[in-house]
């Protein structure tokens, strides 16, 4: 990622746990680390884009240990403000030897990662034998893609918006062909099949209906139009 990106990320995380802990951000953190959660028991598990650490905050309990790296200072201050071991770093130089991992995880990153490849095969490089990887991607074929195009960028601070960091939509068959060759594709998982926007929310009994409805198809057939697509590798 550019200077820009850093900029960026460092304005976003000001307010980037305001409409965090409650409705439709609860519910997507929750859906994404009941996808980690059996993988990170007991394991050594690295972030790469941890934020706030807030994900982390949710897997300290289930791993061995859990470490993070992120390209913001800002954000990363209050990661380590919650006590978590956090480095900063670009995904596509992770700082950290061969082999150090059992679990590497991303998510929200790679889809704002130009050199998708390099990230992807340096994530890869730090995962142990039998480790795995797990990737999330912004998905094209979606009805959250679709609520992009149609609603515009949102607001992330008053001086910035969405359009102001790269932003790469893929299909599930471009995701395959980003992974590295000792990576072997295992599983998909989708986040938010059927919650267009996060507005749908404020109606009535949404905030039951949706967690119970996402989490039901997250892993059916269906979660290939997941608006956040997540591909379960292993290596080797």
């Amino acid at each position: 990622m550019s200077k820009d990106a850093k900029e960026y990320y460092d304005d976003f995380s000001t307010g980037y746990e305001k409409e965090r802990h409650h409705g439709y951000h609860a519910m997507i953190d929750e859906l994404e680390l009941e996808v980690l959660r059996p993988l990170a028991q007991d394991k050594e598990v690295l972030e790469v884009g941890c934020g706030t650490g807030l994900l982390m905050q949710g897997l300290k309990n289930h791993a061995r240990s859990i470490s993070g790296i992120d390209l913001s200072s800002g954000m990363l201050r209050h990661a380590r403000e919650r006590g978590h071991e956090v480095v900063q770093s670009n995904a596509t130089r992770i700082p950290f030897k061969d082999e150090s991992f059992d679990l590497v995880y991303s998510y929200k990153v790679l889809a704002h990662i130009p050199q998708i490849e390099q990230a992807l095969a340096e994530m890869s490089r730090v995962l142990k034998p039998g480790g795995f990887l797990v990737a999330e991607f912004y998905n094209a074929l979606s009805l959250r893609r679709l609520a992009k195009w149609v609603g515009g960028p949102g607001k992330i601070s008053d001086q910035r918006t969405e359009a102001d960091i790269f932003t790469r939509w893929d299909t599930p068959d471009q995701v395959l062909g980003y992974l590295p060759a000792e990576l072997t594709f295992h599983a998909w998982q989708g986040v938010r099949v059927f919650t267009p926007t996060a507005s749908v929310f404020d109606l009535p009994l949404m905030d039951k209906i949706l967690p119970a409805a996402e989490k039901l198809v997250m892993t059916s057939p269906l979660s290939k139009f997941g608006g956040f697509l997540i591909a379960i590798c292993r290596k080797g």
